[in-house]
């Protein structure tokens, strides 16, 4: 089971790390489109470009929240951390609504971090790591 928790957290923090991208790529493109629009002589091209970096925000900001829980769930995971499996295993239920990627995602997700193997795995790992103050 350890080589499913480090597949689904490379997969996670891959996933997580294209959202990011994504996220800036539609900042950057409808600002963008905002500027060209506001350029033109039409008296309603304020309100086009309000209305176009609008939408930029809200697509970079909508995908941001959802591609950072992941990366920073991806990153736990690969060091066993028991708060990282619950919060990927939630994310991995969002992952769900992403087809067709994040819905293959989220189902081996939820398959491998639910496992009682994987239970027992984590409860291991913390365990032998000596906790540090």
């Amino acid at each position: 089971m350890e080589q499913h928790v480090k597949t689904v957290a490379i997969l996670n923090i891959v996933l997580a790390s294209l959202g990011l991208l994504f996220s800036i790529f539609f900042l950057l493109f409808f600002g963008g489109l905002a500027g060209v629009v506001i350029h033109d002589n039409d008296p309603d091209a304020a309100t086009g470009a309000a209305v176009l970096g609008g939408i930029g925000v809200i697509l970079s900001v909508v995908i941001a929240l959802f591609s950072v829980p992941a990366l920073i769930g991806g990153i736990g995971l690969l060091k066993f951390k028991e708060w990282a499996r619950v919060l990927t295993i939630v994310m991995s239920a969002f992952h769900l609504l992403n087809v067709p990627l994040g819905t293959a995602l989220g189902i081996y997700g939820i398959w491998a971090l639910t496992k009682d193997e994987t239970r027992d795995l984590f409860r291991a790992q913390a365990v032998s790591v000596p906790a540090t103050s």
